[in-house]
């Protein structure tokens, strides 16, 4: 059950469009989704949601404010009648592209839609996409496998910075995004509409896993290969691979990934480094590729772009950033013959 508790914010540590990060008077650090209850300023008593923190969980240490009690009201009406965060106490009329009476939904014929089941493989994908397809837009589909905030992504934040994501869409409970979509399949269809050449779909910071075979958020990329298939996209599966990870069902090519390839009814890309292990295949009739990639540590430099997974450093698990890259190189070379 959620742990609650009264604060002041002793400092703001950080701001921009939809979050503010601050410390607290007994020195935890929280976020504030602004669009969910406001900003607040030092010196206001906030009711903050310690839950995650009390019980170690992946919040990178981060409480989250829940209310401001130096307000007693807000007003942030959305754009459209359709609610995310249905039914808690958070719910907010977020409205969604497809409800516009202007929306046409773009085809998703012959789109490359790059399956990611790791948050931190988007930034490989999107440097390396856009080293092979200078001048091509890529859009990001976020899922609500994980995080629902996109807010809170700083590598989207990075990434939009620095011109390497043209377009945000959060698709279905997930919110943020520079446009909203009902389900995942229509987010796709929602970033061709507005302008999107390629795709990169999966979850956002934060994924769930249990060490168990399927109890975990990966599954989700085997419903984007058939989403993404079936709409006559083409789709190209991210390995999650690792030559750091301590544990044994992720190291070299992850489970994770395995499972979501079985899984999948509709047959994908699967987008390997030239010369690194391929991996074992089963299910639908997936097509292996071998990619040529750069040096991937040199394209994440040349980007500007810094990265952590599972708490490491690209250079201390270049082998992760490489197959995610090849991904995002093969979608490049769709792309740039459509």
């Amino acid at each position: 059950m959620p742990s609650f508790s009264t604060r002041a914010v002793a400092a703001l540590i950080s701001e921009r469009e939809g979050l503010q990060r601050v410390t607290l008077d007994d020195g935890r650090r929280a976020y504030v989704l602004t669009s969910l209850v406001g900003r607040v300023d030092v010196g206001d008593p906030v009711v903050v949601n310690t839950t995650a923190v009390d019980l170690g969980l992946g919040t990178g240490g981060w409480d989250v404010v829940h209310w401001n009690l130096a307000r007693a009201s807000f007003d942030a009406p959305g754009p459209g009648h359709v609610m995310k965060l249905r039914y808690t106490s958070l719910q907010a009329d977020t409205g969604v592209a497809e409800e516009a009476d202007s929306y046409r939904p773009g085809s998703l014929a012959g789109v490359p839609v790059v399956v990611c089941s790791v948050h931190s493989q988007l930034a490989a994908v999107a440097a390396a996409f856009a080293a092979g397809a200078p001048g091509r837009r890529l859009g990001y589909v976020m899922t609500d496998a994980a995080a629902l905030p996109l807010a809170l992504s700083d590598l989207v934040a990075c990434l939009r910075e620095k011109g390497l994501l043209a377009l945000t869409v959060s698709a279905g409970q997930a919110f943020g995004g520079d446009h909203e979509a009902v389900n995942a399949l229509s987010a796709m269809e929602v970033a061709v509409s507005a302008g999107a050449d390629a795709v990169v779909a999966g979850p956002g910071p934060g994924g769930v896993g249990t060490g168990t075979g399927r109890g975990h958020g990966a599954v989700d990329a085997a419903v984007l290969v058939d989403l993404a298939g079936r709409a006559g996209a083409c789709p190209i599966v991210a390995v999650r691979y690792s030559d750091a990870d301590p544990r044994p069902r992720h190291r070299g090519v992850s489970h994770h990934t395995a499972t979501a390839l079985a899984l999948a009814h509709e047959a994908a890309r699967v987008a390997v480094p030239d010369g690194r292990p391929r991996p074992d295949v089963t299910g639908p009739p997936h097509e292996v590729v071998d990619v040529h990639v750069p040096d991937v540590l040199a394209l994440l430099d040349g980007a500007g772009i810094e990265v952590t997974s599972m708490g490491r450093r690209a250079a201390d698990d270049p082998g992760f950033h490489a197959y995610a890259a090849a991904a995002g190189a093969l979608a490049a070379s769709v792309a740039s013959t459509r």
